[in-house]
């Protein structure tokens, strides 16, 4: 294979079968990948450590006979570690930080015959729905090179939207996948709760807000990848309901006709843009075109009240990833080595007492089985992915004066996503709309816990009705 727009067109299914039919050697995708992120990255920022030479070493060996073997990806410098390769996690704290041995999730890409070429660019901690940390700089959304490509996974999201491979892992603890799959239009599932394993290092994060999948161009792929990553590792605290079939036979099977409610309304009270609610009518008039049942409607949630109690949780879980990190790295967190809004949000977490965090993690625990008793009647929940178009950079900044300002104004353009991360169910960003700006508007269906297959089968139907492979950014067409 010699032509970059070939490579770039094709999604990680369609590559693998290449190799498997030895049209291409693995290594011919390893270099196009890397010529392509050589090319285009420079004005990027998606990848900030490259892994060229232990991929074309991986390349050139006998590869894992897997569902992707021979095909190149890229890992998100969070959550996952590989061993032997820098794991900054977008912080000053960790710049030096080498993991001495695999997650679990990344033996199991491995064996998925995945050949993982390079690290990409997060937030700090992820703890922003941008990309903008002051370590690396920012990743530049390839739709508009001055707007955020989301986060926290947007230097995978920009990297799959650019074309550099063809689907990243990504992380979701807030809507970490979902967000960026919406400004960078892509498609972005987050699995149900403990889908994926988060061992040996974890047994959950932040309560069991954070899961981990991958941003994809393509809903079989991130079916496939599902299926070879998905299960319980050894010694789990808790795992998902085993699917009924791989999900990868989900991708194309009929959805039958679903119950789907839609809301153009955040729960939290926040102004929606006007380009956001024209995404969702348009996706339930597209829905119900494709027979299924629609209708407005919303469980009744305490929006305000949810909002302060997963904050509980957000604060409590940056204060346990500080720490932590001190007791791994034996160094003692200082000030300057984070973001100002970093440690603001570590010195808001160490204040919360033991009880008042139990507490918040009781009260969302409640507001789950609320939102479990409104799946009694639909299948699908149907929201904006996000309230607002993807935003400037800049626009979560905080000011001396108010460390905090950057997470007050997070709130107001994720209103959508932290439901999920909440309750544990799956949710989808399907990237079906676009604005009179040329910009990438994503809309974001929530199915019951468990039920990812649900959503494969109806986001199956969505892209071959209106597909968007053929959608290319203006950096690279």
């Amino acid at each position: 294979m010699t032509q970059l727009d070939e490579y770039a067109s094709l999604d990680a299914t369609a590559l693998a079968d290449l190799v498997r039919g030895k049209e291409v050697q693995a290594i011919e995708l390893v270099e196009a990948a890397i010529e392509r992120i050589e090319r285009l990255n420079p004005t990027l920022n998606a990848v900030i450590t490259p892994m060229y030479e232990q991929a074309r070493a991986t390349a050139t060996r006998q590869l894992p006979d897997g569902p992707f073997t021979g095909v190149p990806f890229l890992l998100k410098d969070l959550g996952a570690s590989y061993g032997g390769v820098r794991m900054a996690m977008g912080s000053t704290f960790l710049r030096n930080f080498v993991p001495n041995h695999d997650s679990e999730l990344v033996a199991r890409l491995k064996r998925a015959g995945l050949i993982i070429i390079g690290k990409t660019n997060t937030p700090e901690f992820g703890l922003l729905p941008t990309t903008e940390p002051r370590l690396f700089g920012p990743t530049h959304n390839p739709w508009g090179l001055s707007l955020t490509p989301g986060g926290s996974s947007g230097g995978s999201a920009a990297a799959v939207a650019a074309g550099l491979v063809p689907m990243a892992h990504a992380n979701d603890g807030g809507g970490s996948i979902r967000i960026p799959a919406s400004c960078c239009g892509v498609f972005g599932l987050k699995p149900t709760r403990a889908r994926n394993p988060l061992g040996p290092d974890l047994g959950d994060m932040f309560s069991g807000l954070a899961v981990e999948h991958a941003v994809t161009r393509s809903v079989r792929d991130s079916a496939a990848l599902l299926d070879a990553t998905s299960g319980p590792d050894v010694g789990d605290p808790y795992w998902a309901p085993p699917p009924a079939r791989p999900f990868l036979k989900e991708v194309g099977a009929d959805p039958g006709k679903l119950r789907i409610a839609f809301t153009t309304a955040a729960l939290t009270g926040a102004k929606v843009h006007a380009d956001c609610l024209s995404a969702v009518r348009d996706a339930a008039n597209l829905c119900a075109r494709l027979g299924h049942e629609v209708e407005e409607a919303a469980p009744l949630v305490p929006g305000e009240l949810v909002t302060q109690n997963f904050m509980a949780l957000w604060y409590g879980g940056c204060a346990w990833t500080i720490d932590g990190l001190g007791l791994i790295t034996g160094r003692k967190p200082v000030l300057d080595q984070f973001e100002p809004l970093t440690w603001a949000l570590y010195e808001r977490g160490q204040k919360y007492s033991a009880s008042a965090y139990l507490l918040s993690v009781t009260f969302l625990q409640r507001v789950s089985r609320d939102i479990a008793r409104f799946f009694l009647k639909y299948d699908v929940w149907l929201t904006p992915t996000l309230a607002e178009p993807p935003v400037p950079f800049g626009t979560f900044d905080s000011s001396p004066e108010n460390p905090l300002q950057g997470i007050t104004r997070a709130i107001d353009f994720v209103p959508f996503t932290p439901i999920c991360n909440i309750t544990g169910q799956p949710a989808m960003s399907v990237p079906l709309y676009w604005n009179a700006g040329g910009f990438p508007v994503g809309v974001h269906f929530i199915g019951r816990f468990g039920d990812e297959a649900t959503l494969f089968r109806l986001g199956a139907q969505l892209e071959s009705a209106r597909p968007w492979a053929g959608r290319r950014p203006p950096l690279a067409p």
